[in-house]
């Protein structure tokens, strides 16, 4: 069953996904240009992971969407288990949010400019003027119940297991004074562990948990530390047995 799985992968699966992948790339980049960026930057996203998933024949199970309120803004942070969090979250965690993502990534081409004009976050760290202006863009964006989500580990995982978080997302949130909304991913690592060369994909079921919102507690260095340790607590609480505990990612 391994055999014709990966035989369906190359023959059915590849092809299918490349065509899925150009053909929303596409089509992100002619509607930001020309329409709402808030729309043709989340939708043919959350599309395209869905039907990546679908062609891979990738169960999908999701926990927890009652803990959301309609038209509220959250920082969403998650867990990093593998390349098919992306698929997983964009096209089932159902809210339009935005990416949190390195400045660097906004020279890359044809996709920095198709995030810059879908309105994705760039975190700029150069210095007190530059991070104001971060935090000015997001508040902008992040506005009528559109979100934000964040991998705090910054990398992700060699072993299926959490490293550490960064406080990026957690002072985001401090400074727009949002609640937090922490995700736990399981399956990911499973599906595709990290490898430094080609990896078939393995069956196996994909969970989203998604955890009751954390709400400031006041302002301040205090609140980022506090929602930082709850928020960790709670990833780590619903994951499976196998990958509990920390685990230092040796490029975190």
């Amino acid at each position: 069953m391994k055999y014709l799985y990966r035989l369906y992968q190359l023959c059915v699966a590849l092809p299918l996904g490349i065509l899925s992948t150009l053909l929303t790339v596409v089509t992100v980049a002619v509607g930001c240009t020309f329409g709402d960026g808030h729309y043709w930057g989340y939708y043919p996203g959350r599309w395209w992971a869905r039907s990546i998933l679908g062609l891979l024949l990738i169960p999908v199970k999701v926990e927890g969407r009652e803990n959301l309120e309609r038209n509220q803004s959250y920082v969403f942070v998650a867990n990093h288990q593998g390349a098919f969090d992306i698929f997983l979250i964009y096209g089932h965690l159902n809210r339009n949010f935005k990416w949190m993502m390195k400045q660097a990534l906004r020279k890359m081409p044809f996709i920095g400019y198709a995030c810059e004009k879908s309105h994705q976050i760039f975190v700029n760290k150069r210095g007190p003027k530059a991070i104001k202006a971060t935090y000015d863009a997001a508040r902008e964006t992040l506005k009528d119940g559109t979100s934000v989500t964040v991998f705090p580990e910054g990398a992700r995982s060699f072993t299926g297991h959490m490293a550490t978080f960064k406080r990026g997302a957690f002072a985001l949130a401090d400074e727009l004074q949002l609640p937090v909304v922490p995700l736990t991913i399981n399956g990911s690592f499973d599906v595709m562990p990290r490898m430094r060369d080609f990896h078939f994909v393995n069956w196996h079921r994909l969970t989203l948990t998604i955890h009751e919102p954390i709400y400031p507690i006041g302002q301040g260095p205090e609140n980022v530390e506090a929602t930082l340790r709850q928020a960790y607590d709670s990833v780590m609480s619903a994951l499976v047995h196998e990958y509990q505990g920390f685990v230092e990612n040796p490029d975190q």
